[in-house]
């Protein structure tokens, strides 16, 4: 290494930073504490109290609906935590497990990630979903455990792997009748909306017993903010007129997404830009330049698109230059294709065969990433047409880009 690099490299390390702890802002974090969730925190206790009361009296399923950023996957991380260490106290075992339906799109594939959670040995050979589920139920009864499953983004796998899929989990004692019922689920979805490609019986029977989770007024966010803060950064490097003016931008009440998510992300924002600019404190001005940096639309899809797979986002950043370059609402599916090609030769990847792309394009839209329709009349031909109707589409390219050249360097797929 040479001594100029060394020299950038080490002043770049050790200057002073203002964050504390910049994880404490990221989606990951589990908060210890959720202002303005105690009502539904109390409601999901009464729901599956019956744990440390009658364990294995029934199967319990709940479901938990909310717009993005109302903290619907913060709440069941939270309560799913303390719940299991308060059973203990009690003397009994209650595992907890977050399955993503995102990257778990498959029955099989939610199986199997449940049962990696809950710690059941599976045997090497190949098992299939029902075999490996009667798997997992079986190393409850030996183990004397019980669990709570939360199936996030539950609507996009109902989309994906269908009714019977759906049933086979949401009623599954109807399926393995078992003396003492061990499994519990949260089922976590955006709105009752999404739902409606359910079974009608089905989609009665998951609405029995529903929490839903309001936007954030500008001061639930500005609470929310200040535990954030207080977590993230050292002491006499921000004030609460900075927390307020983030709050007041999203807040449902002044016009904004009531979105905890955007909110603490433009705080995050704003303490990298202060610390790029050396300034010690973070200030209004930095708070302005972080809304103006990043989308609040963007950040609305910014989970479906971080859990898609490698060449869904090749697919989708095709999608994006065509849209920016033609300047149409709506662009052919065989254009994308071409597109999609050409990235894929720039970024060293092999194109995938058409029925692929079909694939990777339904799923997009099953996602909410994209629209996809028909062109109907007025168009030579029938095709789909793509659009995207959210942006700007330069910052979402951008956006793009670096997610795909993340995953490139890990040899993801």
């Amino acid at each position: 290494m040479s001594e100029d690099v060394w020299k950038i490299i080490e002043e770049e390390v050790e200057r002073p930073s203002i964050f504390k702890s910049k994880e404490s802002l990221t989606p990951e974090y589990i908060p210890d504490t959720l202002p303005h969730r105690e009502k539904e925190l109390k409601e999901l206790a009464s729901y599956f109290k019956h744990l440390v009361s009658s364990p294995g009296s029934f199967s319990q399923r709940v479901l938990l609906i909310g717009g993005v950023g109302t903290g619907k996957t913060a709440t069941a991380r939270v309560f799913g935590r303390d719940f299991t260490r308060y059973a203990l106290t009690k003397g009994y075992k209650v595992k907890y497990a977050h399955v993503n339906c995102h990257s778990n799109r498959t029955l099989y594939n939610v199986i199997a990630d449940m049962s990696r959670q809950l710690n059941a040995p599976l045997p090497s050979r190949g098992l299939s979903a029902r075999e490996m589920f009667e798997a997992l139920l079986a190393h409850l009864d030996e183990t004397d455990q019980y669990a709570i499953v939360s199936l996030d983004e539950f609507h996009y796998f109902a989309s994906l792997a269908g009714r019977d899929a759906v049933y086979f989990i949401v009623r599954a004692y109807d399926v393995f009748e078992t003396p003492v019922k061990r499994l519990n689920f949260i089922f976590i979805s955006q709105d009752t909306a999404k739902l409606t490609l359910l079974d009608p019986s089905l989609e009665s029977y998951l609405l029995r017993h529903m929490i839903k989770l309001e936007p954030y007024t500008s001061a639930q966010l500005l609470d929310i903010l200040k535990y954030r803060a207080s977590k993230a950064f050292y002491e006499g490097t921000y004030d609460d007129t900075v927390l307020k003016f983030i709050a007041d931008y999203e807040g449902r009440d002044k016009g904004g997404g009531g979105n905890a998510r955007h909110a603490i992300e433009v705080l995050m924002i704003a303490g990298v830009i202060a610390e790029n600019e050396g300034a010690k404190r973070i200030t209004l001005e930095h708070a302005r330049k972080a809304i103006m940096k990043i989308s609040r639309d963007i950040v609305n899809v910014s989970e479906a698109i971080n859990y898609s797979s490698l060449h869904e986002l090749l697919v989708l950043l095709a999608a994006v230059r065509l849209l920016r370059r033609t300047g149409n609402p709506y662009v052919k599916i065989g254009d994308v294709e071409k597109e999609y090609e050409m990235v894929c030769e720039t970024l060293g990847q092999q194109p995938r065969r058409h029925t692929q792309v079909y694939e990777y394009v339904m799923n997009l839209k099953k996602a909410g990433i994209i629209e996809a329709k028909s062109s109907g009349k007025g168009m030579k031909g029938r095709t789909t047409l793509i659009g995207i109707n959210y942006g700007p589409l330069d910052m979402l390219e951008q956006y793009l880009m670096d997610l795909i050249k993340r995953k490139i360097a890990i040899g993801a797929t």
